[in-house]
């Protein structure tokens, strides 16, 4: 299955493993909830899906690559304690606690979650004195003498014999004990992950053309080559920050993450070409309304892939500009969450601008907690830090304007977040006119073409547009996601089916 399916899997587990009965005790007992073995090839994400899985659930998280641990980690060190058996006393070998399960208390202590997941990285490629460990740990959750804490789920990982010589092969016995769950790599699921993670757009869009360039591995008498969604996401970043830096991400920078010389290669080729359209075709002025008649003749004469091209540059910006207005929304969110709370619990305060200094602190303690706890993903933790900024703001400015009565300090934050809402109905209108000028752009220039098909397949397929179309009606949207789309699935159906 794919990588998003294995996540809801393992959701799903941990939905079911800590479902309590009426009586506050685990419906399906600890002894049989199994551990989750997930085994798929490298880079594929294994991961990273267990951190998201951990946020969205509220659980907490303890990983541990176990290659990089000895079977004293892992089990505990020896030490000699004194037991007395039929009345004598007698020298008795025990352990100190392993790492492992020491850890895992030391974050239910941190978090104060008291339910979470142990995940166990690369499990099957153990050395040969951990390796009974291992076993014990799969068949009995536990490290030697020490047991998981209660309403912890494991889940293990490892990679199948041929991406790895060190791989052991479990025995039927202990496979019977776990819920196996084999993972292959997947373009299209990692594409929403791709748009929402914001991974350069150029990597999107060359995968998106060469989709069987997303997962390679191949032995050679060079060694191994290869490339995963790993090397390409980290790839990403560093484009990025490259461009920040004003610099070239040339050929060798490429290998250095992508670590196949033939794909390497082409992508370099791919990346240069596009920086080179993005300066040619003028994409800001496109979606500023500005359509020039040069610019028309020399886009329809181009190759295909050249105007496919042109088209991921259309979707890059607009995707900025949708990602904008989502984090302004979220923010707007958290902010009118907390003036609620500070209108509604005016009434037993003193003065307004004291009560309003609570709001803050309580705000910012809420933040720590659940950033402690590590529940925040990348774009809410931005939603709480910019809340928490003008939050302040508006504490300074009541207390600039020497405002203490409730409802005249009630009156004047309302309308600080009035003009503070007005940013985010402005960005939304601004986004909103670019997506109308990026359709006139389309229709004038490829009608209901392929052009138009993969511009409509992508904007369904963005975390980003995705969300800013629940709440923006476009007809022209709308329109073409029924006709257009409908009618590429029916042709795609009609040629499967031809194949029969």
């Amino acid at each position: 299955m794919d990588i998003k399916r294995a996540k809801q899997e393992i959701k799903d587990a941990a939905a079911a493993y800590f479902m309590k009965n009426e009586f506050g005790e685990y419906e399906i007992p600890t002894i049989r909830q199994r551990p989750i073995f997930l085994l798929g090839a490298p880079g594929i994400g294994k991961t990273q899906i267990m951190e998201q899985i951990a946020k969205e659930c509220a659980l907490g998280l303890v990983s541990y690559t176990i290659t990089h641990h000895t079977r004293q980690s892992a089990i505990g060190l020896p030490y000699i304690s004194k037991n007395e058996y039929d009345g004598k006393e007698y020298e008795v070998t025990e352990y100190t606690m392993s790492e492992i399960v020491a850890s895992v208390y030391e974050k239910m202590k941190q978090t104060g979650l008291k339910e979470g997941i142990l995940f166990i990285d690369e499990i099957n490629c153990v050395s040969e004195t951990l390796a009974p460990a291992m076993l014990q740990f799969l068949q009995c959750k536990s490290f030697g003498n020490h047991k998981i804490p209660e309403g912890w789920m494991i889940v293990a990982a490892g990679n199948p014999p041929e991406y790895n010589k060190s791989v052991r092969e479990f025995d039927v016995v202990t496979m019977d004990r776990v819920k196996k769950i084999e993972v292959e790599p997947d373009f299209s699921v990692w594409k929403e992950y791709a748009y929402k993670e914001n991974v350069h757009a150029a990597v999107i869009s060359y995968l998106r053309a060469k989709p069987s360039y997303f997962y390679q591995m191949e032995m050679t008498v060079d060694g191994m080559h290869f490339a995963t969604p790993r090397g390409w996401e980290d790839l990403s970043r560093m484009i990025q920050m490259y461009e920040k830096l004003e610099k070239t991400v040339d050929r060798e920078v490429v290998e250095q993450y992508v670590q196949y010389p033939k794909i390497a290669k082409d992508f370099a080729n791919y990346l240069e070409l596009y920086y080179k359209y993005r300066t040619d075709y003028q994409i800001d002025a496109v979606l500023s309304g500005s359509m020039d008649e040069n610019l028309l003749k020399k886009i329809k004469h181009a190759s295909f892939d050249e105007r496919l091209s042109v088209v991921s540059l259309i979707l890059a910006k607009l995707t900025g500009e949708f990602r904008n207005v989502y984090r302004l929304e979220a923010q707007t969110r958290v902010l009118f969450s907390c003036l609620k709370s500070y209108k509604n619990g005016l009434s037993y305060a003193e003065d307004g601008s004291t009560f309003l200094g609570t709001i803050l602190e309580e705000t910012r303690e809420e933040y720590e907690n659940k950033k402690k706890a590590e529940l925040l993903n990348r774009e809410e933790g931005y939603a709480y830090r910019t809340t928490l900024e003008t939050l302040e703001m508006y504490w300074m400015k009541l207390k600039k304007e020497s405002l203490t009565e409730k409802e005249a300090c009630f009156e004047y934050v309302r309308e600080l977040f009035a003009a503070d809402k007005n940013v985010y109905t402005g960005a939304m209108d601004k986004a909103g006119q670019m997506l109308e000028y990026a359709f006139d752009f389309m229709e004038v220039l490829f009608g209901e073409s392929q052009e138009m098909v993969a511009f409509m397949t992508e904007l369904n397929a963005n975390f980003y547009s995705i969300q800013f179309l629940k709440e923006y009606e476009c007809e022209r949207y709308y329109q073409y996601n029924k006709n257009l789309l409908f009618d590429e699935k029916e042709k795609t159906l009609l040629s499967r089916i031809e194949r029969l």
